[in-house]
């Protein structure tokens, strides 16, 4: 389409275009409603060619020299090209003409660019390609061992007794869980010695910082202070997940769900301070803090100073929990590696001889091949006499 100028130029008569009628077969020929454009065969070359340089001198004056029209990125460009909805048929001229189908037994003739007359002719045939070809490179993968695959398997056994470790390892860390509950209930049971109740009344005059806050602290209350300072700056972070905790045995994470992020808290349930408040600990509860002697020998008794004035065991079963729970969690991850891991080992080793594979690929091996065709025709030449001998007594 040519853009329609302000000075209107007329045809000029003596051209073949301005005496040629109208063919009544083209597209503007055939509109008969609205603005009809003239006809493609009655075009007037002199009056497109004027109106052309009467378009090109409109662009020049209105855009001036100076100004240079901005291209638009390359990105840009090729993002507003749009791809046909119909793209055009590719004809394979091996496939023209009248030809018989190829599927086994069949008489029809194939349809147009296309080996078969069907589909279940096609898959005949592929039926038929897998039984012949098939056996054959299972008997070539058999003779020759597989270097990759013996790597996967010693990988597996490795991975495998990796596993046992961790198992038993979550298995020690619930006996550890369960001798702590007794201990806890042991202590609830027993009562309080005045004695203990005494010694803890000495105080030293000793000092410290505070590894969370930086204030000075006197040294009988720093493992109380530090707890309150951990549990008001750890409220202050969210450790969330869409997916709830499932792990066999008893749940280390705290799992409460926030209905306004739509997530499950992911601290340990032990040190969740803002789901998980302490209990209320009363004037006649125990201590029950073990005592060891020599840092690590444990002596088999039990702290019986009240809960409440033994600064020394602040919170001993918490932090006994949090240890516990700590340890279960590095194990999980542990064990999940160990199980991706596994899983990617047997993938490799199920793709490895598959149909699809064993169908596309071949190993050739010469030395094997070469002694299989050595007994071939020693057996072909074994019999061989065999028939000449019969022949002979025959005769």
């Amino acid at each position: 389409m040519v853009a329609k100028s302000s000075t209107k130029i007329n045809r000029c008569g003596k051209r073949e275009g301005c005496r040629t009628p109208n063919c009544n077969n083209c597209d503007a020929c055939r509109i008969r409603v609205g603005y009809k454009p003239r006809c493609e065969r009655r075009v007037c070359l002199i009056q497109l060619q004027a109106q052309l340089l009467a378009n090109q001198q409109q662009q020049q004056q209105a855009i001036p020299r100076h100004v240079k029209k901005k291209e638009k990125p390359l990105k840009d460009r090729q993002r507003k090209r749009k791809r046909s909805l119909t793209p055009e048929p590719f004809i394979n001229p091996e496939l023209e003409g009248i030809r018989q189908c190829y599927g086994p037994g069949c008489r029809h003739n194939a349809r147009p660019q296309s080996k078969y007359c069907c589909d279940e002719c096609g898959l005949r045939l592929a039926t038929a390609r897998i039984f012949q070809v098939l056996p054959q490179r299972v008997q070539e993968w058999n003779l020759t061992r597989c270097r990759a695959e013996e790597e996967n398997k010693n990988n597996w056994i490795k991975y495998a007794s990796k596993q046992a470790v961790v198992w038993f390892v979550l298995a020690e860390l619930d006996k550890r869980h369960q001798e702590l509950d007794m201990i806890v209930e042991r202590a609830k049971h027993s009562s309080l010695d005045n004695n203990f109740q005494d010694n803890n009344d000495i105080e030293d005059e000793q000092s410290m910082y505070c590894i969370t806050c930086g204030h000075e602290i006197h040294s009988r209350t720093a493992i109380k202070h530090m707890e309150k300072c951990f549990n008001k700056y750890e409220s202050q972070a969210s450790f969330g997940s869409i997916f709830k905790t499932r792990i066999e045995g008893q749940s280390m994470f705290c799992d409460f769900y926030n209905p306004a992020s739509k997530t499950y808290c992911k601290r340990l349930k032990v040190l969740c301070p803002e789901h998980c408040k302490d209990p209320k600990v009363s004037d006649t509860d125990v201590c029950g803090c073990p005592l060891v002697s020599d840092v690590f020998t444990p002596t088999g008794e039990f702290c019986r100073a009240p809960k409440k004035s033994c600064y020394k065991h602040y919170v001993w079963e918490k932090i006994r929990r949090a240890e516990i729970d700590l340890e279960r969690v590095r194990q999980w991850l542990k064990m999940d590696e160990l199980l991706e891991q596994e899983r990617q080992i047997r993938h490799q080793m199920a793709s490895r001889a598959g149909v699809l594979g064993l169908m596309l690929h071949s190993t050739y091996n010469h030395e094997v091949m070469e002694e299989l065709c050595r007994q071939q025709q020693q057996q072909l030449a074994a019999v061989q006499q065999q028939k000449q001998l019969m022949e002979k007594h025959s005769n």
